[in-house]
């Protein structure tokens, strides 16, 4: 398994949830912190892109060493849309969606898929999701990639009209899903909310609060994710 999120305290915060010190692993184009009889984890990078090249890196090294990945995890904090995603709550994705890939019009925003050319959303595994909603306490619905972070209500507005069922914001989860399904390996997204999508104030903002969270979260996940299986 494969955990990758935008930076090194998000890994580490996942890191805490697991027994034993990483090893750091040199792979080309990235460098793998791998624990012992668990997960490998990747800071990855920040933004879609970025985020899709080092998990496609890593996912690449993992094949030609002749041990692929059965999941890539896309991981760490994120915003959360009020009411559903409090600040300190946790998100589990039914739908990674690449909320601000398209073209705008006068007529309003076409997504990708619209305009003929491939995707927006990935759909990680049903029954993983529900079991680690079960096993977190997490809420279940939509995160949304996004390229530019969202600091106004306005936008806050029009994204939740446009994704009536978005519980998050973050940056990384469509391009690693990217990677993930070029592979043909299953994704799953898990956010910690640390502050709410809208007018950018920083001193609201909880990191570490979230950045516990997702430790804890992880906790009570890894015995889902080391018993899940690929159907």
């Amino acid at each position: 398994m494969l955990v990758a999120t935008a930076v090194p305290a998000e890994r580490d915060a996942v890191a805490r949830a697991f027994p034993g010190a990483a090893e750091q692993v040199h792979v080309p184009g990235t460098v793998l912190h791998r624990l012992p009889g668990g997960p490998d984890l990747l800071a990855a990078g920040v933004g879609p892109a970025r985020a899709a090249a080092s998990v496609a890196a890593a996912l690449t090294a993992a094949a030609l060493g002749g041990a692929p990945y059965t999941l890539v995890v896309s991981t760490g904090i994120a915003g959360g849309f009020a009411p559903g995603a409090p600040v300190g709550s946790l998100v589990v994705a039914d739908a990674i969606t690449a909320a601000d890939l398209g073209a705008e019009t006068a007529d309003g925003f076409l997504p990708l898929t619209e305009l003929g050319f491939g995707t927006v959303t990935h759909h990680p595994p049903e029954a993983l999701v529900r079991e680690t909603a079960g096993a977190t306490g997490a809420a279940t619905g939509t995160v949304l990639t996004v390229s530019t972070v969202t600091g106004t209500a306005v936008r806050a507005a029009a994204l939740r009209e446009r994704h009536p069922s978005a519980l998050a914001e973050a940056m990384e989860g469509f391009g690693i899903a990217e990677a993930a399904t070029l592979h043909g390996t299953p994704v799953l997204e898990i956010r910690a909310i640390s502050n709410p999508v809208g007018p950018r104030d920083r001193a609201a903002w909880r990191i570490g609060d979230a950045l516990d969270a997702l430790t804890e979260g992880f906790g009570k996940l890894a015995p889902v994710l080391e018993g899940w299986k690929p159907a």
